[in-house]
């Protein structure tokens, strides 16, 4: 047995975690800097994450095939390329408003197959770590989260100091180091290889694995419900964090510091809420646990952000959401991981990710167009009511309550064990 796969894994998602985090404060201000528009910050947000469900649903096969390794590493490198090219045109005078959504759609394109190449290794990492399935996922998301916290908090202080150009910069040498810690901590890993025993790739091969996820997908109605919910709560969250946060922050909070100061708060909460599930959350079912969680990380921080005008309350109320959303992941990744075949897990991984993040791109555009038609107070209001609705709908349908029964997914390969 061997730490060393699942300590570069995680190190990779967390350098990569807390500069995705420059990036969801810098690319935002950078645009109101740039521009003093909401509707331009939502159409850059549109057209960063449109390609991600596009190449989740098509990059699926080709991990596989490219090998897990290989893709973690171009993603990354080809994220560093796009990020760090916007302030670099910007300095030489030559960024128009079509490059910078050009290069933010080409990083959104990469980003996502690097971050699924990683998740699905997540299993076999914790064998051979000789860790549990659920404890592995907790780590995960809890170390992702923490690095999320801390690149908030930095990237707060940073706009404010260097500027929204700079952060951007950096947030390139974060993919850069991310691909660095993959080339090396994975280098001989079996299950980071292509797979040898894939079928040689035609345009036939290519329909019949992603009609097999699908298929798979819509026969397991508990995933299926899962990724409607998740795809509907991710779209208002692209909204709130490319938007309605940004506007409210630099309209009422005083700036680029305060909102570094709420993510960071609702980081701080969620690492703490992935840690105390990976120790004590088995003990609880898991539906419970997880409809209470999604009541309380949503709809709070909205009417708290459209009812004050103050840091402090929505910080509090950040904090209380990240605690209760950090215990949605490792539930969401154990049940996937039970349900899921491992030889089906790839290409289930890239719809479950494609479904899930189908509204983000509507969510940043809606978001703009809302703010800028009736209002950033009404605009929250109206976001937090849908959010409420949605997050009910796991104590409401029953196809939820088969989350709290185990289920071994039939293989044809045997999957390595894991450790009790």
């Amino acid at each position: 047995m061997s730490r060393t796969p699942l300590a570069a894994v995680l190190g990779a998602n967390a350098v990569s975690a807390a500069g995705s985090s420059l990036t969801l404060i810098g690319v935002p201000f950078f645009v109101l800097e740039t521009t003093g528009s909401a509707g331009r910050a939502g159409v850059v947000a549109f057209c960063a994450t449109l390609p991600i469900a596009l190449s989740a649903l098509i990059g699926g096969p080709l991990i596989d095939r490219v090998g897990r390794r290989r893709v973690s590493i171009a993603s990354d490198l080809v994220c560093a390329t796009a990020v760090g090219a916007i302030p670099l045109l910007h300095r030489a005078g030559a960024l128009e408003f079509w490059m910078l959504c050009a290069l933010m759609a080409l990083g959104g394109l990469a980003h996502t197959p690097g971050v699924n190449a990683r998740f699905v290794l997540t299993p076999d990492l914790a064998a051979h770590a000789g860790t549990t399935l659920a404890r592995a996922a907790s780590l995960f998301d809890a170390v992702t989260r923490g690095a999320r916290m801390a690149g908030a908090a930095l990237a707060g202080l940073l706009v404010a100091l260097v500027g929204a150009q700079n952060v951007l910069l950096i947030d390139a040498v974060t993919f850069c180091l991310s691909a660095l810690l993959v080339a090396g901590g994975l280098r001989g890993v079996r299950e980071a290889a292509p797979v040898k025993a894939a079928a040689p790739f035609s345009a036939a091969s290519y329909r019949r694995e992603l009609a097999e996820g699908f298929g798979y997908l819509v026969h397991e109605r508990l995933l299926l419900a899962t990724v409607l919910v998740v795809m509907c709560i991710n779209g208002m969250d692209q909204g709130w964090n490319a938007v309605l946060l940004p506007v409210h922050a630099e309209s009422e909070l005083g700036g680029a510091t305060a909102l570094g100061l709420a993510t960071a708060a609702f980081g701080l909460g969620a690492l703490v809420g992935a840690l105390l599930y990976g120790a004590f959350g088995h003990r609880f079912p898991r539906r419970a646990v997880l409809c209470g969680a999604l009541v309380l990380c949503g709809a709070p921080r909205y009417a708290v952000a459209a009812l004050t005008d103050t840091a402090p309350p929505l910080a509090a109320t950040m904090l209380l959401a990240g605690l209760a959303a950090g215990t949605l992941n490792p539930i969401l990744v154990t049940v996937i991981y039970e349900r899921v075949p491992d030889e089906l897990r790839t290409r289930v991984a890239g719809v479950l990710t494609a479904g899930g993040e189908l509204a983000m791109p509507l969510g940043g555009l809606l978001a703009g167009g809302l703010v800028e038609a009736a209002g950033l107070t009404s605009a929250l209001l109206a976001v937090g009511a849908g959010y409420l609705l949605v997050t009910l709908a796991p104590a409401v349908f029953p196809c939820w309550r088969a989350m709290d029964v185990s289920s071994s997914a039939p293989s044809r390969r045997s999957p390595a064990p894991a450790a009790p």
